[in-house]
């Protein structure tokens, strides 16, 4: 019995052992088929590549994602237009009247904004009026403006005021009554004789129509009295009364522009001008304007530069003025001849000659000449040489 125990011991240790290796074989089977060698191609093999090893989702890096700053967008502003210098001796239109009239003269500069030979002259007063000579004194104040400006033009429009009670003979009388009119009148006709006293050409622009009913009705009334003294001055009056109205002749806050566009011409209130109003205010008077100016009025007026013309343009001695440089002595027609002759150009007599030419030969006997051999209208026939 004791000599069976080496052996049992033995067989013992055998299945201990065998079943300590199943255990490490079944371990060891999943991690050696994870491990999984990929079998280089034979490109692999001659040029190389694949040697990188791929990281794994869990070691790379997060990358930072970089918040992008919002740009403004900046808008390159148009370069202004060039400004056109006038000329010093540029005619001048003085502008007259009220706030419309100063509306009609920001719209006459930009009509001839580029005229280097014309001049507009902004002399208005918005609250005045005829009506009101304790405030602004027209009559009283026009003859050392014009003394001053010395215009070409006076363009006048005045009366968005003057509906307003006048004082006649210490009493109050109401507006576009008999005496009212008649104290009207007198005044328009003394502003009137003021500015036509030295013949200056006179345009008076009239009045629009305007919200208020009533006050329409009264700028008709003042456009009546307008036109008649104006023309009996010799002045022109220029009608602006279509173009602020429609066909029914009831105002309107839009109309057509000096382009045939419908724009904005009056402001909220019913009596301002927008731009394009003030624009086509002028409109009326710039036709005149231009024709009274004449050659002043159009674009390429400009002075002459010296530079262009040298040879014309030659600089005084330092010694003497440009004025006796520039004189010419008077020349008489009697002078002798210093060039040769006295004969004109192509006044010789032609020459006679004995031989008659193919063109005499036929016109005077009417014969044409031979023609030369070998052309194409030559039948004679051809000389036998021996």
């Amino acid at each position: 019995m004791f000599a069976r125990l080496p052996v049992l011991r033995l067989v013992a240790v055998l299945l201990i052992a065998l079943t300590v290796g199943g255990t490490v074989l079944q371990t060891a089977a999943p991690a050696a088929a994870q491990e999984r060698v990929e079998r280089k191609s034979f490109l692999q093999l001659l040029f190389g590549g694949n040697n990188s090893q791929k990281a794994s989702p869990s070691t790379k890096a997060a990358r930072t994602s970089r918040v992008k700053k919002p740009v403004r967008s900046v808008r390159t502003a148009a370069p202004p237009e060039p400004k056109i210098e006038k000329l010093e001796n540029a005619r001048k239109i003085l502008v007259l009247g009220d706030f419309l009239a100063n509306g009609t003269a920001d719209g006459l500069s930009e009509a001839f904004a580029e005229a280097p030979g014309v001049v507009v002259v902004d002399r208005t007063n918005g609250s005045s009026g005829l009506v009101r000579d304790d405030y602004y004194d027209w009559p009283g104040q026009a003859p050392g403006i014009v003394e001053e400006v010395q215009p070409a033009i006076i363009v006048v429009q005045i009366g968005s005021n003057d509906r307003q009670q006048l004082i006649v003979n210490g009493e109050r009388e109401a507006a576009r009554s008999a005496n009212w009119l008649a104290e009207y009148e007198r005044r328009t006709q003394q502003l009137i004789k003021i500015l036509r006293a030295r013949n200056t050409p006179l345009l008076w622009i009239g009045l629009p129509a305007f919200k208020s009913p009533s006050m329409t009705t009264d700028m008709v009334a003042l456009n009546g009295v307008h036109r008649k003294l104006v023309a009996q001055a010799g002045g022109e009056f220029i009608d602006i009364w279509d173009g602020f109205v429609d066909e029914e002749g009831k105002f309107i806050f839009t109309g057509s522009d000096i382009n045939g566009q419908q724009v904005r011409l009056r402001g909220s209130d019913g009596i301002n001008m927008t731009k394009a109003g003030r624009r086509k205010m002028a409109f009326y008077a710039e036709k005149s304007a231009r024709r009274l100016l004449g050659d002043a009025a159009t674009a390429g007026v400009s002075t002459i530069d010296s530079s262009l013309f040298p040879e014309i343009f030659m600089p005084p001695p330092p010694d003497e003025s440009a004025i006796a440089v520039m004189r010419t002595m008077p020349v008489a027609m009697t002078d002798p001849d210093l060039d040769g002759g006295s004969a004109l150009l192509g006044g010789m007599p032609a020459t006679a000659s004995l031989v008659r030419s193919p063109r005499d030969m036929l016109v005077l006997d009417g014969v044409l000449p031979e023609p030369p051999e070998g052309r194409a209208d030559n039948f004679a026939w051809p000389k036998i040489s021996r």
